[in-house]
């Protein structure tokens, strides 16, 4: 009779394994999760969305609602991870629920909003600022980059679960990751072919007066971008190395390269509200004269 392969991932000495039903024989994080970081999310995240949820109401900026789609999942994650973090770190169904809530993107998880939120954004700005400044239209834009992204979270959901089967019955999950790497590759691809749209658009609109437009708002939207590719890159380097690689197995990777991005990206946009900010409808600015 053969036997089991050794186990080989992060087991908490200070936190045994309870063995209970739908526990993993290791901790699938490569590490405990800290409490602080959980409830740090969601304290953080829940006021984002009190403040987002107050504006999309008074500027009835509706089209804005996807980022508090977003906000709600990226609460339900941390609520997770913190049960993962006091309750059992052991429980596949914590890790699998922070997982899909925090780190892939489909129609039901936190960042494919997030996204779609930005693509919103910059439709709002082409159509405020003429449609001769942007390489795309805008409903072009909108309908390219969500279906990218839906191809690349399904790649993503396939990955993971399977990463999750893959551990929980101690086989290697080498495939599966690879499966997961796949599909955050597409995914940093494309949003890179969008910052470059975003980036040419700029350019071309630099002699337009937005007069209706905060200049502020401008630089929050550039930034929150910015971060979300950050951490689209931090995933996409957390996924080549493997499940035990350093930025796999030290949370405080997570803290700075995933956590703070997305929590500074959403005050952001919180604080710089597109409904207050942007103007809708037809363009309202004028070319200025050189």
């Amino acid at each position: 009779m053969a036997s089991e392969p050794p186990v080989r991932g992060w087991i908490d000495p200070n936190f045994p394994n309870p063995m209970g039903e739908g526990d993993a024989t290791i901790i699938i994080y490569g590490y405990t999760p800290s409490i602080v970081v959980g409830i740090l999310g969601i304290v953080l995240f829940a006021l984002a969305g009190v403040f987002h949820l107050w504006q999309l109401v008074k500027y009835r900026s509706w089209y804005f609602s996807t980022m508090m789609i977003g906000i709600a999942f990226e609460i339900v994650g941390y609520v997770f991870r913190t049960l993962s973090a006091k309750v059992d770190p052991y429980r596949v169904a914590f890790f699998v629920v922070q997982y899909f809530s925090n780190k892939t993107e489909v129609i039901v998880v936190a960042p494919v909003f997030f996204a779609a939120a930005i693509y919103t954004i910059l439709s709002l700005l082409i159509n405020a600022t003429g449609r001769h400044h942007a390489p795309l239209p805008p409903r072009a834009i909108l309908w390219i980059f969500i279906t990218c992204d839906v191809i690349a979270t399904v790649i993503q959901i396939v990955g993971a679960a399977l990463i999750g089967v893959a551990e929980s019955n101690r086989r290697d999950p080498t495939t599966a990751n690879n499966i997961l790497l796949a599909g955050l590759a597409f995914q940093a691809f494309t949003f890179l072919i969008f910052i470059l749209l975003l980036a040419a658009f700029m350019i071309r609109a630099r002699k337009v007066l937005f007069s209706p437009v905060k200049k502020g708002f401008y630089v929050a939207f550039v930034l929150a971008v910015v971060l979300f590719y950050l951490r689209v890159c931090f995933r996409l380097a957390e996924t080549a190395e493997g499940l035990w690689g350093e930025l796999n197995t030290h949370e405080v990777y997570f803290g700075c390269l995933e956590f703070m991005p997305v929590v500074v990206a959403v005050w952001l946009v919180v604080v710089w509200h597109p409904g207050r900010c942007v103007p809708r409808g037809t363009p309202v600015a004028r070319p200025v004269e050189v």
